[in-house]
């Protein structure tokens, strides 16, 4: 056989060796490469362009999370980058129609194998998307307490107060109750000061009020409250409330324990304490 039969040679729906070799069949799968890789370059820029855009604008307003746009910056990226090789494969004839097909087919059963793990993905959006918490929020979830330090679709990370690493799935975030001490700007302390049934209480409430008010980082409005709420069985309790800055909060209300107990010290505010008496018969 010659390599003139070879050529003649029918492989395929009527077309011959030689038709495939071809000066225009060959121009023309050229093409189709130069065209498919014009389409991802296009594809790559373009996607990475949207998603730098998305980052940045939630950097630019401070109202924005930044946790939000990350991910949608990602997402717009993929969804691109995904059209792209979709055209891609049709400009080489290929029938996408059957591929959404069979990747549909393949996600209910791969959904179906990882449903555990496509609910912390589903926690995730909705985490990102309704934002019940947000980087550097100091929450408990849960039971556990710490500062948000990175939100992923498939958990969150905590440190705790003493600088130890918690991982949360994100399924058991969005399924549980979330306290979250950094949404408000101000909180409220909360004091009860025990004094001796001796003791004169117009004396120790101006003494515990003075003390309250005269640290800078106590709030006027709202106003304090200072009022005996107890008749305890060895004192007089004062409830006492002030506002403060959430930030300040932890260390304001040590403080305050202290500076008051010195305060009725030195006033002769007498502070009692439990005892017992043992009568020997």
């Amino acid at each position: 056989m010659t390599f003139s039969d070879i050529l003649n040679v029918e492989v395929w729906n009527g077309q011959t060796l030689g038709d495939f070799l071809t000066i225009d069949f060959l121009a023309s799968v050229a093409g189709s490469v130069l065209a498919a890789i014009a389409i991802l370059v296009l594809g790559g820029i373009l996607s990475g362009w949207a998603r730098r855009r998305l980052i940045h604008l939630g950097e630019k307003y401070e109202d924005l999370d930044d946790t939000l746009f990350n991910f949608l910056g990602n997402l717009t990226r993929y969804a691109i980058m995904g059209f792209a090789v979709l055209f891609v494969l049709n400009t080489f004839g290929v029938q996408t129609t059957s591929i959404v097909a069979v990747i549909g087919a393949a996600g209910l059963a791969i959904g179906l194998a990882l449903q555990g793990t496509l609910s912390n993905v589903a926690a995730g959006v909705m985490i990102v998307l309704f934002r019940p918490i947000k980087l550097g929020d100091f929450v408990v979830v849960g039971g556990q307490t710490g500062t948000v330090k990175n939100i992923s679709l498939n958990y969150i990370e905590l440190t705790s107060p003493d600088n130890v690493q918690t991982i949360i799935p994100n399924a058991a975030v969005w399924g549980n109750t979330i306290t979250n001490y950094s949404v408000y700007d101000t909180r409220r302390a909360e004091w009860v000061f025990g004094v001796g049934y001796g003791a004169d209480l117009k004396l120790a409430e101006d003494t515990i009020r003075k003390v309250l008010m005269d640290d800078p980082r106590s709030l006027s409005d709202p106003a304090p409250f200072l009022q005996v709420n107890n008749l305890g069985d060895f004192s007089v309790d004062f409830l006492a409330r002030t506002w403060v800055k959430s930030s300040d909060y932890f260390a304001y209300q040590a403080d305050m324990k202290r500076k008051v107990k010195e305060a009725l010290d030195e006033a002769g505010v007498d502070i009692p304490f439990p005892t017992r008496t043992v009568i020997q018969s």
